[in-house]
């Protein structure tokens, strides 16, 4: 778990410097085009990396939970989305529509995998279960996101995902996960023995993105019209939302009665958000529109549910031990 936590610690500091670069030392110009080659490239390989690493046969295995794996699948893309469309007004008067944008955005994402299978692990939940569960989650997201933005969008008035941002997430999303999982009988097993490779992928893309992002927001004078009080807003929204679906995750799987174990893994793989599939996703369904303040409120909840888990992990955990002692 320490190396876990340092690996947050490198990330957080990663995304502090990426936004400070971003707002310091904006690209433009002929860098702009750059920076934005560099982010796709960096997000074909990622995704390439993430088919290869992916294993079949643990998805397979896992999906022989069927009651588990359907209560996740359903608070992933069915609860969050529908608290999402039903706070559109809300959100919409108080945040305006471009950070209300980013918050329907979040709630339309896959779960984590590191993140969600280490914290049901400290709090001694179901492990195979949070790991197929944050697996499917993951390659369900490919696809159902950018099918949930489009219907989303287009049925709110905005723009939708056209048939051109489908090639699009086709040629830098699908075609290399899909290639990355064919490939996985020759690279699988190195991929998964180098970690550190995946790991410095999934952190240089995001920065990468943000980074530029950013960069766009600050040349197009976003963050002028931005109020600090904004910040605080989307911090409140984002937390309420967390708070709800955390609730909603534990209710539920309570009166299924499912074991202490399978209750944990539904908890922490319902209720989280992958910011690391999100935004470079999010790169590429709103390819050619600025998304400096969409990444906010992802940004945002991705640091409020790592911190409120990990408290809830510790806690369980610590309940966990206190048990085993009692009965010694």
């Amino acid at each position: 778990m320490p190396g876990f936590l340092s690996k947050l610690d490198r990330f957080t500091v990663g995304l502090v410097v990426s936004v400070s670069a971003g707002i310091l030392i904006p690209c433009s110009g002929v860098w702009d085009t750059v920076f934005s080659r560099l982010s796709d490239a960096a997000i074909i390989l990622l995704f390439f990396l993430y088919g290869a690493k992916l294993s079949r046969r643990s998805v397979w295995e896992g999906l022989m939970h069927w009651r588990l794996q359907s209560l996740v699948a359903a608070s992933t893309f069915v609860i969050f989305p529908l608290l999402g469309i039903l706070s559109i007004p809300m959100w919409n008067a108080v945040l305006g529509p471009d950070l209300c944008m980013g918050m329907l955005y979040v709630c339309m994402l896959p779960s984590t995998v590191q993140s969600s299978i280490a914290f049901t692990s400290m709090a001694g939940g179901n492990v195979a279960a949070a790991i197929c569960s944050a697996s499917v989650s993951s390659l369900l997201g490919v696809f159902l996101t950018p099918l949930l933005v489009g219907l989303v969008w287009s049925r709110g008035g905005a723009d939708g995902v056209d048939f051109s941002t489908f090639l699009n997430i086709c040629y830098i999303i699908l075609v290399p996960f899909v290639a990355g999982q064919i490939a996985q009988r020759w690279i699988g097993k190195w991929v998964v023995a180098h970690r550190n490779v995946t790991s410095w992928t999934d952190h240089s893309t995001i920065w990468l993105v943000i980074y530029t992002a950013f960069s766009h927001a600050m040349v197009n004078g976003v963050w002028k019209n931005l109020p600090w009080l904004s910040l605080v807003e989307v911090l409140g929204f984002c937390a309420l939302l967390l708070a709800v679906v955390l609730w909603l995750t534990a209710f539920l799987s309570r009166r299924l009665r499912f074991s202490r174990e399978d209750r944990i893994a539904i908890i922490f793989c319902g209720s989280k958000k992958s910011l690391a599939t999100g935004i470079p996703m999010m790169n590429v369904i709103f390819a050619g529109s600025p998304i400096g303040l969409l990444v906010i409120p992802i940004m945002i909840f991705h640091q409020l549910q790592l911190m409120v888990c990990s408290i809830l992990a510790r806690r369980w955990g610590r309940d966990l031990e206190e048990k085993k002692d009692g009965s010694l």
